[in-house]
């Protein structure tokens, strides 16, 4: 690369990381108190903590990395206008098409960042899931101990006797059961395991050797069943604080070929079709967004503004809440079937793509923009408005002078006569 290059890309790039920052960090905070929740009152460790957020991190970055680049571009090349080195660049014959090499340079480079981080983000979210099982799994056997009455779990209370030294078995169990509330049941058993079934993340209770005891709320009939093994599944979302992980897999948690796999596969129902085919466009429309955003906002840089970074952060802003709002729209009118799934979710990037190039062609030309065009023309007839107001004002101003000269005349004949 040359220089202009280099100085190009350096000054787009603090701006970069600095916003990458601070959305990602924004975004991330909801997460953030939960995690932080899991460690202050629930005692996972802190490496389990760090590796929590790396998991989550992939997922955000996908949505910060592309506007983070919008916004850089408006506030790094809106920098190098204010100060005039646009202007001299023209000068020494550097025009905007070259100007646009190292932006396309730094796209490409955002683009593949980008779409590496879509492609393990599936992965990422399967880790979080499995790590969050395996903490809830170890919260859930730790927390039980002897002679303590075990409310962890939603609507059972457990109680054990003697748990074994190295925790493979308890012994003397007895459980409240409220999960019917029309028959709650009491359980006992001799002896329980803790058995993990780590692909359907669940955790079971199988007891042995035991018998339920249930008591209609009519209170007049009582029934007892004798077992020798019985399994009771245990709900983990309480013991995590609403951060059980989901047994089935959606859509935003398959792989590339997960999703073709699926799409082609018979036996899923139209929407849930609708739905991957909309996850697998999107993990080509959000990189693609990349090159789009820079294509948008060099014209909207280069305008010789003296308003500072702040107004380059704010068009970035308004940009990409249009950006989403079409995506959001597009994905909701896809996901319904009422508009293609393939259209829905590229409609964003056609849309501001020929916008772009519009600006861009305009740009190159040094003609104005369409909106320059209509802003001039109501700014005229707002004047012109402005101006028949004054002129009223000024008649209706100069007929009351004439009104109340007249009256002081009356007055005056009247003293007179």
């Amino acid at each position: 690369m040359k220089i202009i290059d280099r100085y190009i890309i350096k000054e787009i790039a603090f701006p970069f990381s600095m916003t990458l920052f601070v959305f990602t960090f924004v975004l991330m905070i909801g997460k953030i108190l939960q995690i932080m929740e899991l460690m202050v009152n629930r005692g996972v460790r802190f490496f389990d903590i760090s590796l929590l957020m790396l998991y989550i991190m992939p997922q955000f970055l996908i949505i910060t990395m592309p506007i983070s680049f919008l916004i850089s571009i408006l506030i790094g090349m809106g920098r190098l206008s204010t100060d005039n080195e646009i202007t001299v660049l023209k000068a020494s014959g550097c025009g905007l098409q070259r100007l646009l090499q190292p932006i396309a340079i730094a796209a490409l480079t955002v683009f593949l960042l980008t779409a590496m981080t879509g492609v393990f983000a599936p992965l990422s979210n399967r880790a979080m899931k499995v790590l969050l099982f395996e903490l809830v799994q170890q919260r859930a056997s730790i927390g039980i101990k002897e002679k303590v009455f075990n409310d962890d779990f939603k609507d059972l209370v457990l109680y054990t006797e003697k748990i074994d030294p190295r925790g493979d078995f308890m012994e003397g169990i007895l459980i409240s059961d409220q999960r019917l509330a029309r028959e709650p049941a009491t359980i006992v058993a001799r002896k329980g395991i803790l058995v993990s079934n780590t692909r359907d993340m669940t955790v079971t209770l199988r007891l042995y050797d035991g018998s339920i005891h249930t008591l209609e709320s009519s209170m007049k009939n009582y029934r007892r069943t004798g077992f020798s093994t019985y399994d009771v599944n245990l709900d983990l979302k309480t013991v995590a604080a609403g951060q059980g992980p989901a047994v089935k897999k959606g859509s935003v948690d398959m792989t590339f070929g997960e999703l073709l796999e699926n799409i082609k596969k018979p036996g899923f129902q139209e929407h849930e079709k609708r739905d991957m085919i909309i996850e697998l466009n999107k993990k080509f429309s959000i990189p693609v967004s990349c090159f789009v955003f820079g294509l948008l906002a060099l014209p909207f840089a280069i305008v010789n503004r003296r308003s500072g970074k702040s107004k380059g952060f704010t068009v970035g802003i308004v940009i990409v809440v249009f950006y989403y709002t079409l995506q959001l729209a597009g994905e909701a009118l896809g996901e319904t079937g009422k508009m293609s799934p393939v259209l829905a979710v590229w409609t964003p990037n056609l849309v501001l793509g020929a916008t772009g190039v519009y600006l861009f062609t305009k740009a190159v030309k040094e003609e104005p923009y369409l909106p320059v065009e209509l802003v001039e023309l109501v700014r005229e007839k707002l004047n012109s408005i402005a101006g028949k107001t004054d002129l009223m004002n000024r008649l209706d101003f100069i007929r009351g002078k004439l009104d109340a000269l007249r009256s002081r005349l009356n007055i005056y004949r009247g003293k007179r006569q």
